[in-house]
């Protein structure tokens, strides 16, 4: 009894306790914090800026194509005359949208692999973490271009696509936070008390993996938003009329020097993004390090 006491005093803290103050100390950081105030805005921006400027994205105007900046077009139109601003917006949300599910469906394979070998061990993590390794020695962008030109270029095909080839990392970091969170005391404590290995390693394995699959997933989303941009500039990812940033970039690299706004802007936008991404990526990992929340 003495022994299993002692294990739950030394239980750390709850995900919901983790999450106080939270803003508070990510201000500290001025770049992660900057960078998640900028994500907030853009996102903001892109979903419900159409609500303002209802242009279809999709409407041709020969007329008017390459046309410059004005007020009915604030800038300017592509090479069939559809509007940049509509399309822009409209892109980003397929973009946008593009990276936040590859990552669901990435921490959702990576996850349960990762915590599956790191928990049960044996013959599983053989298994499990020979197959991720050899998934890992496959050129992955290159694998990502074959399965689209075989399977199709749908916007869900090529969410599926980027997360069934880019889920070997979250694999490994949760595999390494499963093997060093289940030796814990509390952890032996629960199964001497009879629980069962799933509800053990649901309740109270997982919880203490959370903090790291934020940061891996933080950093991911940069990854895939940039995977999706250089499949679609390669004509390999979502096909237009559907815009995104990088079917744009793939459309107006022949006006490179005659209309350069029509690369710069997708370019610029998915730039900033994936770098805020990153910032706020590397913001958490010291955030959520306990050692940091010990300062």
């Amino acid at each position: 009894m003495n022994q299993v006491a002692e294990a739950k005093q030394e239980i750390p803290a709850s995900p919901k306790a983790r999450s106080n103050g939270f803003f508070r100390r990510l201000a500290k950081n001025r770049m992660a914090f900057a960078a998640f105030l900028f994500l907030v805005v853009i996102h903001i921006v892109v979903f419900l800026g159409p609500l303002i400027w209802n242009v279809s994205p999709e409407k041709v105007d020969p007329i008017n194509a390459l046309a410059g900046w004005s007020l009915e077009h604030p800038m300017g139109t592509d090479d069939v005359g559809r509007d940049v601003l509509s399309r822009m917006l409209a892109g980003g949300q397929i973009t946008l949208l593009v990276g936040f599910c590859s990552m669901f469906f990435t921490v959702l394979i990576g996850g349960i692999i990762g915590a599956a070998a790191g928990y049960f061990g044996g013959w599983i993590d053989t298994i499990l973490m020979r197959f991720t390794e050899a998934m890992m020695s496959i050129p992955n962008f290159f694998l990502a271009l074959v399965a689209l030109t075989v399977l199709g270029k749908s916007p869900m095909m090529v969410i599926l696509v980027i997360a069934f080839t880019s889920w070997m990392e979250i694999a490994r970091v949760v595999y390494g936070e499963t093997l060093k969170w289940k030796e814990s005391e509390f952890v032996e404590a629960s199964i001497s008390m009879g629980s069962k290995s799933m509800r053990t390693l649901r309740k109270h394995v997982v919880p203490q993996i959370i903090p790291s699959i934020i940061v891996s997933s933080t950093l991911g989303i940069a990854w895939a938003i940039l995977s999706e941009s250089a499949i679609s500039y390669l004509g390999l990812g979502i096909q237009p009329p559907t815009a995104t940033w990088g079917n744009m970039l793939q459309g107006a690299q022949q006006y490179i020097w005659t209309s350069p706004i029509l690369g710069i802007l997708p370019g610029v936008a998915i730039t900033l993004v994936v770098l805020a991404y990153n910032f706020l990526g590397d913001g958490l990992r010291d955030l959520l390090d306990p050692k940091y929340q010990k300062k």
